[in-house]
């Protein structure tokens, strides 16, 4: 079964960054590239951190979170699964080391994916705390974008999409048994006369700061046995942090890292990341 086990992002500054996840989260270093790369760990995840340069061949290379990666049993059939979904689609041969996958493809938006057969080069199947459980997209068509996931990795839909629907959102969830793929519209149904732009009014009907306001992966988010007391520890100047929404389904608090990524911290509400199972900590 098809499972999301990497994600990525571009720094300018990569040591850095991996500094702040190691010494505040708790991730583990995999290894570095000579070029500055460098990938980490929580047991299960790869988390990739590129060095921003022009070398990359990235279609965007600005800084922030960047995509994401699905360990598959079988790459090639995989790959012919993906044709017949999107006849000519795009697949990039990968370097396949434990900075990258063996191959890539692109959503229906054009968001890169990373194909693996070798589980990112992360060794065993370890899921301890903390971990990550989520990843939010912001796509044009969430729907669309959730039949893709379905239809070539076998992810579920999940009853928060229900629940969501109920409330007059177009948001899907998704679910691997491990994580909770949240797609988010980036622009929201106003009423019958036309669209509001979502990157100026949030869900909630508040203005959003230029973090809120991005395409493509917009955050993660780590489950932790002491959330509470990480966000009182990170409040005092290694980050920003904020409460989440009462009225959000998931996650307590999200944190910006220095880059100004965006992750959610959960304790309690943790995530659904199946059909009716959901990870928390009691």
């Amino acid at each position: 079964m098809a499972r999301i086990r990497y994600l990525a992002l571009i720094s300018k500054d990569p040591a850095k960054l991996a500094d702040f996840y190691e010494n505040e989260i708790g991730m583990r270093e995999m290894g570095r590239s000579p070029q500055g790369d460098i990938s980490m760990t929580d047991g299960f995840y790869n988390l990739t951190l590129f060095r921003q340069r022009a070398d990359l061949g990235e279609l965007q290379n600005g800084i922030g979170l960047h995509h994401l990666g699905m360990e598959v049993e079988s790459i090639s059939a995989t790959l012919e699964k993906y044709r017949q979904l999107i006849p000519g689609g795009v697949a990039l041969r990968e370097q396949g080391d434990i900075h990258h996958g063996e191959v890539r493809i692109f959503d229906p938006e054009c968001n890169p994916i990373s194909l693996s057969e070798r589980a990112f080069g992360v060794t065993g199947d370890t899921r301890g705390l903390p971990r990550i459980g989520h990843i939010a997209i912001h796509t044009l068509q969430p729907q669309r974008s959730a039949d893709f996931f379905i239809q070539l990795f076998g992810m579920r839909e999940l009853g928060t999409t229900n629940l969501r629907r109920k409330e007059g959102r177009f948001n899907c969830f998704l679910g691997d048994g491990f994580t909770n793929l949240a797609l988010h519209p980036y622009y929201r149904t106003r009423d019958e006369e036309g669209y509001a732009l979502y990157n100026r009014v949030g869900h909630d009907g508040q203005e959003e700061s230029p973090e809120e306001r991005r395409f493509g992966i917009h955050h993660f988010g780590y489950l932790m046995r002491d959330a509470h007391q990480k966000v009182a520890q990170l409040s005092e100047g290694a980050a920003l942090v904020a409460d989440r929404p009462a009225v959000r389904p998931y996650a307590e608090y999200r944190v910006v890292d220095p880059d100004g990524n965006g992750f959610d911290l959960s304790q309690t509400k943790g995530w659904e990341v199946d059909v009716d199972k959901w990870e928390r900590v009691a």
